[in-house]
């Protein structure tokens, strides 16, 4: 029913489209009819005129045949009105289906990304809703179709003879209950294809992602065999499938045609007063009947496919969206950031990420988070801009808990550069300029790039600016792609700014020029900074140490190297691996 909710904004091309199936449906009893004028012609070739319907009183030598022609043609007309107007409705819907798919993954938490396969979730866009699209063009199709043809050829039978029509009404509850056991194998059955089907694309996204590590480790085998494993477990439900459903035809043929045989013996030893033309007029109807019902079983497993495929599709749709109560919308922040009390645990773990965190930064200053990997400094870059909920403790922007922003007015005061950059297969301009800044002029694009250090290797390009970057700007070096993410966040000017790792994979060189233009870039806006290199987080306003989610030193580099505690030691490390790094070059 709420598949069917989908097709309101249709309804006047579905009203046309059960039109042209009725006209039909129709035209199934008037096929049978006419063959009991064409038979008691034959059998009494002394009536050689006769009243037809709508043709009115015509010689049975010519009657017949133009009937049949004009039947043909009202048939013509409604399978054609019934197919294009049902298959307009049908394809709006899978297309309203797929957009509302996209368009809701665009709202859900990071949560849910966090828990499920990308693979899965493009095999629910792709296979699932294809499902969807057979259920509702194919399968509506023809259980509107066969379905009307049914009743008109019952009713054809009811007004000939009702009592022999009885007989068919007997097979009734055994055909419902077969179509009922059936129906639930099949959407079972279905569903596990669709989990199978999301494994085979899952396997097929990680393995194109990670082509590199899959031949630099030698994984080729390893991968095959994976992708093998997961198409066979597919090709095994999808045959379970096939096997109920080669099962399940020819019982239901078998009950139909037992009750034709029944019928036709009750014809033959009740004949009573009624013509050839009678007989055969009936006894064709009843024959016409088991196609549609044939038809009508076999189209089951498709709209169960389309059902199981709509359940998972709902079920995404019926996620809740990322929570955004926030009402204050500011037009420009001072960037005055505050984190008061902060604890956090990611949602389904009982592990505690950060442990109590305080501190503030004034606008303009610059504050430093250094400390071993999973000590909480991303988790706590991630917290600022909501993409996860800190509770409990807050987080302040000028004095206003992030919450209290709208979500989209509160990242667009907050520029965010990390460690794995996403470009997307796009121009390099593009990739600059991308979402709320891609009404951003040329000359602006250009001078982001140029103050990141990346205009150099750009006007290097085929294309320059206008040169295609491939996926994931794979056609692209690490501190390349780095320093695009760098222009995008300068495109942006945002009064926060969050470096997360972002020079980590520059070489000493790039990462000089990159330094010179952050240094440019984060005069007069707050700075969070999350760096294993101490050249860049030296200049700090304040340098926070942490370890266990917890903050255990803060200060200047000076005053933390005059401790000689916890930073003092990780300054050392440091140290020796740049003098490594040195000697190795």
């Amino acid at each position: 029913m709420r598949l069917l909710s989908y097709v309101r904004r249709y309804w006047v091309m579905f009203a046309v489209s059960m039109l042209g199936y009725i006209i039909f449906a129709s035209t199934q009893p008037m096929m049978a009819g006419l063959l009991k004028y064409f038979v008691d012609g034959i059998a009494h070739p002394e009536k050689n005129i006769t009243q037809l319907p709508i043709l009115g009183e015509m010689q049975l030598l010519y009657a017949v045949p133009l009937a049949l022609l004009l039947i043909t043609v009202w048939q013509g007309i409604g399978s054609f009105l019934g197919g294009y107007y049902l298959a307009r409705v049908a394809l709006g819907l899978v297309q309203d289906l797929r957009v509302a798919l996209f368009n809701n993954l665009l709202t859900l938490p990071n949560r849910y990304f966090d828990n499920h396969a990308s693979g899965h979730l493009i095999s629910r866009i792709t296979y699932n809703v294809s499902m969807v699209t057979g259920a509702a063009t194919d399968a509506l199709k023809v259980m509107v179709r066969e379905g009307l043809t049914v009743v008109f050829l019952f009713g054809y039978l009811v007004w000939m003879n009702w009592k022999l029509t009885l007989v068919m009404v007997a097979i009734l509850p055994v055909i419902a209950l077969m179509v009922r056991t059936s129906s639930r194998k099949f959407r079972n059955q279905s569903r596990k294809i669709q989990g199978a089907m999301g494994e085979v694309t899952h396997v097929t996204s990680e393995t194109i992602q990670g082509y590199r590590v899959v031949r630099s480790f030698g994984g080729e085998r390893y991968e095959s065999e994976r992708f093998l494993a997961a198409s066979e477990d597919n090709m095994r439900k999808q045959l379970r499938m096939t096997r109920t459903s080669a099962i399940y035809t020819p019982s239901l043929q078998f009950v139909t045609y037992s009750a034709m045989a029944l019928l036709m013996f009750l014809v033959l030893f009740l004949r009573g007063d009624s013509t050839v033309g009678d007989l055969v007029a009936y006894i064709t109807a009843a024959g016409l009947l088991p196609k549609p019902i044939r038809q009508l079983s076999e189209v089951s497993s498709t709209i169960q496919k389309g059902l199981a495929g709509a359940e998972s599709i709902f079920d995404q749709l019926d996620e809740a969206p990322e929570k955004d109560e926030g009402t204050v919308e500011k037009e420009r922040v001072s960037g005055a950031l505050e984190v008061r009390n902060l604890s956090f645990t990611y949602p389904g773990t009982e592990k505690l990420i950060l442990d109590d965190i305080s501190f503030r930064v004034e606008p303009g200053q610059m504050v430093a988070l250094v400390g071993r990997s999973g000590s909480g400094k991303s988790t706590l870059a991630n917290l600022i801009p909501r993409f996860y909920q800190g509770e409990p403790g807050a987080i302040l922007l000028d004095d206003v808990p992030v919450e209290a922003y709208r979500l989209r007015n509160l990242r667009k005061h907050i520029a965010l550069v990390t460690q794995n950059v996403t470009l997307f297969n796009d121009t390099v301009a593009n990739n600059i300029a991308y979402g709320d800044l891609s009404t951003a002029p040329r000359e602006a694009v250009v001078r982001a790039a140029e103050d990141a250090y990346a205009k150099e290797f750009i006007d290097q390009l085929p294309q320059g600016f206008d040169t295609l970057v491939g996926e994931n700007g794979v056609l692209l070096s690490g501190g390349q792609r780095q320093r695009l993410a760098i222009a995008r966040a300068l495109l942006k000017d945002a009064p926060v700014l969050i470096l997360d790792e972002a020079t980590s994979a520059l070489d000493t060189e790039s990462e000089r020029h990159i330094q010179a233009a952050l240094d440019e870039v984060m005069k007069g806006r707050t700075t969070l900074v999350i760096a294993h290199r101490l050249s860049t987080i030296e200049k700090a306003d304040t340098i926070l140490v942490m370890d266990a989610g917890r903050i255990v030193e803060r200060g200047s580099h000076q005053q933390l190297l005059d401790a000689n505690g916890y930073y003092a030691k990780l300054h050392d490390k440091f140290e020796e691996l740049a003098r490594d790094e040195q000697s190795s070059h």
